[in-house]
């Protein structure tokens, strides 16, 4: 390293790279718009003083980083820090290693950071220069790829009968002992020249930092290696420093990285092959680390060794400098608790005791008479603890189901609370009320999420694997080993008696230093719909084509029906339509109107307005960013390639069905295409469908609940009932609904037999005393009137006399019926 330290690095460059040019202030408003509003730095700057500067004094400050961004300076302030040691949870406090330090650095310098830190991973992605296998920080990929990756591996081995030894790495320190001299030798080495490397190698040098306690300040310290603490550029700087170590595994060796989190493994029949394999695969990767400043830790360092091969099979003896590497029976990787028979089971007792932890708070807000709202404490239970249950559950859902089971008790317990049900409540009366559907229904719906993504995007790793999943021969046959990802999604597909279907390829996205404008006419927007006659509309679209009378019109509409979608571009006398797949939604049939409508200009060389009466496509066009529809980038492609060539194109929003011929042409075409030339559907599409799919399926187990008294008067999951009920009432309101109350239900916990009426000699319910028993006619009719149902009761707009009725009940003198009664008013009031 020191040898390689005295040459220095020149990135000087006569070349004009796009990305070394100035910062435009859409840039900048965007970063700011990014940031979060953190603790100030040394400065004392705090975000929301930027947020609240007028224009003119955003401008200057863009005029500032221009300058430090083209005469190659640094504020030597920016590269002060000041360190705030924070105690990690159960840790003695006397040992400083038990810290976590969290640094502050200027928000002015993390607004620059920000700006060339997009540009930045914008020109490695267009490249292609990450691996494939990184998916940390970066847009459209996350943990649960890594860790699908694995547990797909292990799924293969397992059916070909293979030993698999997976090693997972721990990195001593990895961000405070990263070699910046390495990380510019690495910028350098893919071509970075001029205004950016420069940046970023002024951004690294001389660091320095003071700790502070209290309002207690230290002496000064000096960061002579790693990537600055809090810094917006530390984690890519970091991620490109450490790309080449899984470029170092040698054939047959498979892995993935996390940021730092590396893990590597291999499969095969004989544990000899395994073993030398790996070795290998240890030795490079450790010699790599040596190089460039990386630490492995030999203690904390574990393997795993899969199978379910029978007889007895030894372990595989892997050394990381010179220490034995241990093979564990389960251990965590990426929050994910693997085990060797890949059971998920030690996870699943995890993730139990976690939320069990969890359900407490709800306890606590969930008094049945002093308790906070239903709808708030369903928010609380939909952060604190299905999200844990949301975590990797399209990886550890593939454990048996009463393995999976104990998590049942945990969602019901959590639904239950928030509500204020009786324990013996229906689950599934308790799922349509909080509008939370079983956690096997939302695993299917999060695991086909999950494959559409991955589908979208085919450089991901696991692109072709999901498609076209292998060994479907053997999964077929040894029906006892769980099959891979891709073949648990088509199980699911079929289920939902849906075929697959082609998902819309991600698009790339546009440089951040593109000023993406689109010419927009603005001549109807002002005109409410509502109260505006077509007659107006008609007069002023007359005026506003006179204005325009070199512009050549093209209309555009889409529709949507039922198994029908469409899309239609009306051009003078030319009318061309098409017929999209049936899951894409009315947006994306009126964004591919406006595409395919450009499509089409570019054999003529002429001035053109598209006319579209979609508010929200010409809305999608005003703000194109990286989370646009993918059809709205390909049309901002599509303008930017037509106005190189001379075209002026402008787009305007007409009103629909206000007898403007060319709109009538291209909505009736819409509905009528029928050629589908173009077979595909977004993701964000594709994702919606997933949902109402589900929903379809949650609502036919929802219909065969006949006799469920709740189904009578509330017989689609879908809708939601709204109250605005105290807690006390809405409990009472929850319980009488469901049928499940203390008076009436207890002896289900006790192990009695049911109460029955004396009078009427039927089983006591909720509907036998509101409505049928004659014991209660006189206060009945003073209450409720004739003619009264469970329905007009209890529905979506319950009685307003319904909370009355109990208290009128006291009032008699019947001692016959004081037992029921005073149960009664004892559950609910």
């Amino acid at each position: 390293k020191k040898n390689e330290e005295r040459y220095d690095i020149d990135f000087n460059s006569l070349t004009d790279d796009e990305y070394n040019s100035d910062f435009y202030f859409i840039e900048f408003k965007r970063a700011l718009s990014k940031s979060h509003a953190t603790s100030p730095g040394p400065d004392n700057i705090h975000l929301r003083m930027l947020t609240h500067l007028t224009e003119t004094s955003l401008h200057n400050i863009l005029k500032l980083f221009n300058r430090i961004w083209k005469e190659k300076k640094f504020p030597s302030s920016w590269r002060r820090a000041v360190v705030i040691p924070i105690l990690k949870p159960g840790k003695d406090a006397k040992n400083p290693n038990n810290y976590r330090p969290i640094a502050l650095t200027s928000v002015l310098c993390k607004l620059l950071e920000r700006m060339v830190n997009s540009r930045l991973v914008h020109v490695l992605e267009k490249k292609k220069w990450l691996s494939p296998f990184q998916s940390g920080f970066r847009f459209g990929r996350g943990t649960i790829d890594n860790i699908l990756l694995l547990e797909n591996s292990i799924r293969e081995a397992f059916v070909s009968k293979k030993h698999l030894v997976s090693i997972l790495f721990d990195m001593e320190k990895a961000y405070d002992k990263t070699w910046r001299y390495g990380i510019l030798k690495d910028l350098y080495g893919i071509g970075f020249k001029g205004n950016l490397p420069i940046f970023i190698q002024n951004f690294l040098k001389t660091r320095s930092f003071r700790v502070r306690i209290g309002n207690t300040l230290s002496d000064v310290f000096y960061q002579e290696e790693g990537v600055p603490q809090g810094s917006v550029l530390s984690v890519i700087l970091f991620i490109i420093k450490i790309n080449e170590a899984i470029k170092q595994l040698p054939t047959g060796v498979s892995g993935s990285l996390f940021v730092d989190d590396l893990e590597i493994h291999c499969s095969g029949e004989d544990m000899g092959f395994v073993e030398r394999k790996l070795q290998d695969a240890v030795n490079k990767i450790s010699e790599w680390g040596k190089k460039n400043g990386f630490q492995i830790s030999s203690q904390k360092t574990v393997a795993m060794h899969f199978c379910r091969r029978r007889g007895l099979h030894l372990d595989p003896k892997l050394l990381l400098h010179d220490c034995t590497i241990p093979i564990v029976r389960d251990a965590k990787h990426l929050g994910l608790i693997f085990d060797s028979k890949l059971t998920f089971k030690p996870h699943v007792n995890y993730l139990k005791r976690k939320c069990i932890q969890s359900l407490n708070i709800i306890k606590m807000l969930s008094g049945t008479s002093y308790g906070a709202e239903t709808s708030a404490l369903l928010k609380v239970y939909k952060a604190l603890i299905r999200s844990k249950l949301d975590y990797g559950c399209v990886v550890y859902g593939s454990a048996s189901k009463s393995v999976l089971k104990a998590l049942d008790t945990v969602h019901h317990q959590g639904l239950r609370l928030s509500l204020g049900a009786f324990r013996t409540s229906p689950i599934q009366s308790i799922y349509v009320l909080c509008k939370e559907p079983s956690l096997e229904l939302r695993r299917e719906r999060l695991t086909l999420n999950t494959f559409f993504k991955i589908k979208s995007n085919s450089s991901h790793p696991m692109h072709y694997k999901v498609i076209n999943p292998i060994y479907g021969s053997l999964f077929s046959l040894r029906l006892s080993f769980t099959p891979t990802f891709g073949f648990r999604v088509g199980g699911i597909l079929r289920n939902l008696n849906i075929n697959d279907f082609p998902i819309l390829e991600k698009v790339d996205e546009f440089p951040p230093w593109k000023d993406i404008k689109l010419n927009f006419i603005d001549d109807f927007e002002h005109l409410p719909k509502s109260t505006t006659s077509t007659l107006v509309y008609r007069s002023i679209f007359y005026e506003h084509r006179h204005r325009f009378s070199n512009y050549e019109p093209v209309f555009t509409d889409g529709s949507k029906s039922e198994g029908h979608v469409g899309t239609a571009v009306a051009m003078g006398n030319t009318v061309v339509s098409e017929r999209l797949h049936k899951f894409c939604s009315v947006f994306t049939s009126e964004i591919y109107g406006i595409y395919l409508a450009l499509t089409k200009m570019d054999s003529f060389n002429k001035n053109f307005i598209v006319y579209t009466d979609s508010k929200s496509a010409i809305e999608a066009l005003k703000k194109i960013n990286t989370l646009s529809h993918p059809l709205a980038l390909k049309c901002a492609e599509m303008h930017q390639y037509l106005t190189e060539k001379g075209l002026k194109i402008a787009f305007c929003w007409i009103p629909g069905h206000a007898g403007i011929s060319g709109n009538e042409k291209a909505d009736q075409a819409s509905k009528t295409a029928s050629l589908m030339l173009e077979n595909f559907v977004p993701l964000g599409d594709a994702q919606q469908a997933v949902r109402i799919l589900i929903l379809k399926k949650w609502q036919s187990i929802w219909d065969e609940q006949q006799v469920n008294k709740l189904h009578e008067f509330h017989p689609s999951v879908g809708h939601a009932i709204i109250s605005n009920l105290y807690r006390r009432q809405d409990v009472i309101l929850t319980r009488l609904r469901i049928g499940h109350t203390r008076l009436t239900h207890k002896h289900l916990l006790c192990s009695e037999p049911s109460l029955m009426c004396s009078r009427c000699q039927s089983i006591l319910s909720v509907k036998h005393i509101l409505i049928e028993c004659p014991n209660f006619n006189i206060f009945r009719l003073n209450r409720f009137g004739r003619n009264i149902t469970i329905r007009d009761l209890l529905g979506e707009n319950p009685h307003q006399n319904l909370f009355y009725f109990s208290k009128t009940l006291v009032l008699t003198n019947s001692f016959e019926h004081f037992f029921i009664i005073t149960h009664f008013l004892k559950d609910h009031f």
